[in-house]
């Protein structure tokens, strides 16, 4: 695989940061298209079909972080991992850019990567072999069942690893406070807010 290596792309735009161990840094965000998790609350469902996507190699890809002045660069999706991005991650830490990847563990994790957000689903298990990659574990509360369903991912990843819980934006006044109730007795365990919502940036 080489700079020509080519990705369905849903969008590429400049931002912050606005969730996780990372909120508030200026990045480039990369979405790719292609997802067969599917998340029936996903704020991106159109993200879903890649061939939906007009494909871009990696010599564009990088040229545009480049450009954007933004030295952390989030590949997200749809799910990202679907696809080998082994030419991506080359392509992006050659151009001395930081490159993250927010996935939900449900296929192989290829590349080479300076942060890996696990971000598990029950709609499609997390392979096994992604944890133990895993530098934050966002899960996203949509029932109060979820806090304790994220107990459980996080007995599997590495000691260190970020444990953040995330309230589903439609439901965020009710998980905000199952969340704020349940962190109160489990050290280690951090809300994340949808800061860019909240802000009003994409």
């Amino acid at each position: 695989m080489s700079s020509a290596t080519a990705y369905p792309v849903m969008e590429a735009f400049a931002t912050v940061q606005g969730e996780g161990a990372h909120t508030g840094t200026p990045s480039w965000f990369i979405r790719l298209g292609g997802c067969d998790v599917g998340c029936v609350w996903c704020d991106v469902k159109e993200s879903w079909d890649a061939d939906a996507h007009p494909k871009q190699t990696v010599a564009q890809l990088v040229a545009d972080a480049v450009e954007s002045g933004r030295t952390t660069v989030v590949v997200t999706g749809g799910e990202p991992a679907m696809h080998d991005l082994t030419a991506l991650t080359s392509g992006l830490r050659d151009a001395g850019l930081k490159a993250h990847i927010e996935t939900s563990g449900a296929h192989p994790l290829s590349g080479d990567w300076d942060w890996v957000t696990l971000s598990p689903k029950k709609f499609k298990a997390c392979r096994e072999d992604v944890y133990a990659a895993a530098d934050e574990l966002k899960v996203v509360v949509y029932h109060r069942s979820d806090m304790d369903w994220a107990a459980q991912h996080a007995e599997k990843v590495n000691p260190g690893c970020a444990l953040y819980l995330q309230p589903e934006w439609d439901r965020r006044d009710d998980a905000t406070f199952w969340i704020l109730s349940w962190i109160a007795t489990r050290p280690g365990w951090r809300i994340s807010l949808q800061t860019h919502k909240y802000i009003g940036i994409p």
